[in-house]
């Protein structure tokens, strides 16, 4: 990892912010940083601050989650900082009780898991999110492995890679549905959710969806038909996961949903692994019940290289690659620093992941 100070001698030390920007190999420092002079004011002081993500793994840090850095080398940084932009490092107690001019925490993430949040409340810092950051990549991801999947792309591409030209795919029993002919199911209906369903009417699928908290009126508007779950796993062609991850939803895909899916259908995870009994989706593809599976997300991650799942030619396999395209990298960076630009200028903040902070610690508004 590197950092640098990368504002011009002739512009440090003037009446704007200093700010840390922690980036990695997607959402870069240099782009955090040339962003916060935009929009905090050419006299910015931006500090660069550069992990090799995804290339290094990110992983459990002093109390946070999906973190990439090093929290001393943060803390040192942050010393003098009033602002602290990253994606993925880990913004710790440390950090926090290392910074005593810090003003607000920007994290282009959807959840930010890689900050220490009781500690930010502790310390009066709010911490901005960007909640559907990259819900419009992976609605798309999601719609093309529902074209994929049931046309057997992923194990054709793989049989002739291995050198093997195999037309069996044109027998009648082993061809599949096109998406204007096929009943889709969406387990959760939320941001994600909702935009595969507006996809999905471009197709002319058929989508039925299960969500306990969605209203009449969202259905309407996306287009859905709201059924209870057991009605949507015996009539759906493709059952795409949507939900959010709870102590409800843990393993809430096990054995006894599976066996009341459609004979035949195929399954789709872009979630959280943690949704999933993989035992029993295993289970549930090797008796034939199910057709085929998709998965980008898994428990754990990245799974154990043994897993008789990543072997099998009727699921395809990505690792976590939903959420990555250049729009969400581009367009995170914009979001978070004019959301803080605004919260430095008025207070005001749209998307405050401990809204409890002006109640604790020091306030800097």
């Amino acid at each position: 990892m590197t950092t640098f100070d990368s504002t011009p001698d002739s512009v440090a030390g003037g009446t704007a912010p200093h700010v840390l920007c922690a980036g990695d190999r997607f959402i870069t420092a240099a782009s955090l940083a040339e962003a916060a002079r935009s929009a905090f004011g050419p006299g910015t002081r931006a500090v660069e601050y550069r992990t090799s993500w995804p290339d290094v793994p990110f992983g459990a840090v002093d109390g946070v989650r999906e973190a990439s850095g090093d929290p001393a080398e943060l803390a040192a940084l942050a010393a003098d900082s009033e602002v602290v932009l990253t994606h993925l490092a880990p913004i710790t107690r440390a950090v926090f009780e290392a910074a005593p001019s810090l003003k607000v925490v920007g994290v282009t993430r959807g959840g930010p898991v890689n900050v220490d949040l009781a500690a930010a409340t502790e310390h009066g810092v709010p911490v901005v999110f960007l909640p559907g950051r990259n819900l419009g990549a992976v609605a798309e991801f999601v719609v093309g492995l529902m074209v994929t999947l049931p046309r057997s792309v992923g194990v054709a591409s793989r049989e002739l890679a291995a050198g093997r030209w195999d037309a069996r795919y044109f027998r009648f029993e082993l061809t599949g549905l096109e998406l204007r002919a096929a009943t889709v199911g969406l387990v959760g209906l939320g941001a994600v959710g909702s935009r595969v369903a507006e996809l999905l009417r471009g197709f002319g699928s058929r989508v039925l969806a299960y969500d306990p908290y969605a209203t009449p009126e969202a259905a309407d508007k996306a287009g859905v038909d709201l059924v209870p779950l057991p009605t949507l796993y015996a009539t759906s062609d493709i059952v795409s996961a949507h939900a959010r991850l709870t102590d409800d939803t843990r393993k809430m895909f096990g054995a006894e949903a599976f066996a009341a899916m459609k004979p035949g259908a195929h399954f789709i995870n872009t979630a959280r692994g943690e949704l999933v009994d993989q035992a029993a989706l295993l289970a549930a593809l090797e008796s034939g019940h199910l057709a085929g599976a998709a998965l980008d997300v898994f428990d754990p991650e990245p799974p154990d290289p043994a897993d008789p799942l990543l072997s099998r030619p009727d699921v395809i396999l990505t690792p976590h690659l939903a959420g990555a395209s250049r729009q969400v990298a581009l367009e995170s960076v914009e979001r978070v620093t004019a959301e803080v630009a605004g919260f430095l200028h008025s207070g005001v903040l749209d998307h405050c992941a401990n809204p409890q902070w002006q109640d604790h610690g020091r306030h800097r508004t």
